[in-house]
């Protein structure tokens, strides 16, 4: 990947070559920052530029062999390692190395600009959590023990870094800080808070932000065909991040169904109604755990567009139509007195459901806490 195909990100495209014209790179390097703004790309262009045959000063060639063997992911000095678990053909022991194929081609479809989410529905695992296991950090510290074959760096790069299990971090502690010669460890995370300060703190870390509304614009407009303007409003929505913005122009039908099922939701729970909010629970629960992480973040979403609208700034809230007008009126229901506790409600669901707590009564404890949080006065 060239960097020239990074959507947006110009500043910190700069900052990765201008490291690498000086010979300034850190061997151990921590991509973190919000879902979807191109930081498995980034790594991959920067991998790409490090063992270009012939770099420009703005990118690499894209024609040498290390080039194209790096655009198709087989370059032999160029290592993934990823979540992994169980499926229907690998039954026991998952690790990076057993899905080398499904990886590649998983990345290759999204250019590069993947969730993790995606990643399991590729898999076909979507109720279960992928782990990077100690077997991963075992293989990792053999293929490092092998001299590069052809690049000038040893290349490896850790997806979602924060789902290394603590076993496997350990073992890799002290590659981490003093790895050999000419090898690169990109860690990408999406929330570098989970991992281990131990780990955070062998790593240069380089914080990556969201992608600027005019480029997704932009490049939404040349993918699907659609005229700037048509274009503007799923950037908008988007905030930032590439594959929200290509799910809203695909799958506006997805986001619509999530928007009456949360404002259903939150009026059942306003009605504090516990015959609706039953068969509302049992329902949530036959759906995928992915979807539900999925819904969870929606409302977590609502109770922030809130607070904006709370605070006069509506200009902030990144809402069109119907959503933005149920924003409005509910709005006056989150409060200082309830909006910290309705956003912990949230995250600490998303959290239960990635560690397999029974989803009916995960939404009805949590429905009964937000009926009583929203009775709260301002």
């Amino acid at each position: 990947m060239k960097f020239s195909e990074i959507i947006g990100q110009q500043a910190t495209i700069d900052r990765l070559i201008e490291s690498a014209k000086e010979g300034r790179v850190s061997h151990t390097q921590l991509f973190f920052g919000p879902p979807g703004n191109g930081k498995l790309a980034l790594a991959l262009a920067y991998a790409q530029y490090l063992n270009c045959h012939n770099p420009s000063e703005t990118d690499s060639c894209g024609h040498c062999p290390a080039c194209i063997k790096t655009a198709k992911l087989i370059h032999p000095d160029l290592h993934f390692f990823y979540p992994t678990t169980t499926t229907k053909k690998i039954k026991k022991d998952p690790e990076s190395q057993l899905f080398s194929d499904e990886w590649r081609t998983f990345v290759l479809d999204g250019n590069g600009y993947v969730a993790l989410n995606k990643w399991y529905e590729h898999l076909g695992v979507e109720n279960k959590q992928g782990t990077i296991f100690a077997r991963d950090a075992t293989e990792m510290i053999k293929r490092l023990n092998l001299k590069a074959y052809e690049g000038k760096y040893k290349i490896v790069l850790i997806w979602m870094v924060e789902k290394m299990h603590v076993s496997a971090a350990n073992k890799l502690l002290k590659l981490l800080e003093e790895p050999p010669q000419q090898t690169l460890f990109i860690l990408i995370s999406e929330q570098s808070e989970q991992l281990l300060a131990t780990i955070r703190s062998r790593a240069f870390q380089l914080k990556i932000p969201r992608i600027d509304d005019q480029s997704i614009a932009s490049a939404l407009a040349q993918k699907y065909n659609l005229r700037l303007a048509d274009a503007n409003p799923y950037a908008l929505m988007a905030h930032g991040n590439w594959i929200e913005a290509c799910r809203l122009v695909e799958n506006g039908d997805e986001d619509k169904e999530h928007f009456y099922t949360t404002q259903r939701w939150m009026r059942l729970c306003f009605k504090n109604n516990i015959l609706e909010l039953i068969d509302f629970c049992a329902e949530i629960a036959t759906i995928g755990r992915e979807k539900q992480k999925t819904f969870l973040a929606f409302s977590l979403q609502l109770f922030h567009n809130s607070l904006l609208t709370n605070n006069g700034l509506q200009t902030w809230v990144r809402l069109t139509g119907e959503e933005a007008g149920f924003t409005g009126k509910f709005a006056p229901y989150v409060h200082h007195r309830n909006l910290l506790e309705l956003t912990q409600l949230m995250e600490e669901g998303i959290r239960q459901i990635e560690r397999n707590a029974s989803p009916q009564i995960l939404f009805m404890d949590i429905s009964l806490k937000v009926s009583k949080l929203l009775s709260l006065k301002p």
